[in-house]
């Protein structure tokens, strides 16, 4: 098996597993409009970040923070029993600004282009 695949592996199921939380059981009202855009675990797999976009952008994004903290314990649980790993991964959420940056950069070059 490939050096540093596993992560990877795991990863997507985290991902996989927490998009199913947030659409089923996390009812908390700051965390409505979010997207996950991706997750990172560390090589030991007991470390990972989530990232994730917000439909009202980097205003809520603290909000949002605080609401994946409050709903942390039981994140970690239900993606313990879910990838039967020997150790749950800590997870720590960080908003994921590239959708904003795109956002932008495309108004700006709708604002540059010669108009037809």
């Amino acid at each position: 098996m490939p050096e540093g695949r596993r992560p990877e592996r795991v990863a997507e199921a985290v991902l996989r597993e927490l998009s199913g939380l947030l659409v089923r059981d996390l009812r908390d009202p700051r965390l409505r409009g979010i997207t996950l855009t991706g997750v990172r675990m560390d090589d030991d797999l007991r470390h990972g970040r989530v990232y994730f976009s917000h439909l009202e952008g980097s205003i809520r994004a603290s909000a949002a923070i605080a609401g994946f903290k409050s709903a942390s314990g039981f994140i970690r649980r239900e993606i313990g029993k879910s990838l039967g790993l020997r150790y749950t991964p800590e997870l720590d959420f960080e908003f994921d600004p590239a959708l904003e940056r795109a956002a932008r950069i495309d108004a700006l070059l709708k604002q540059t282009s010669p108009k037809d």
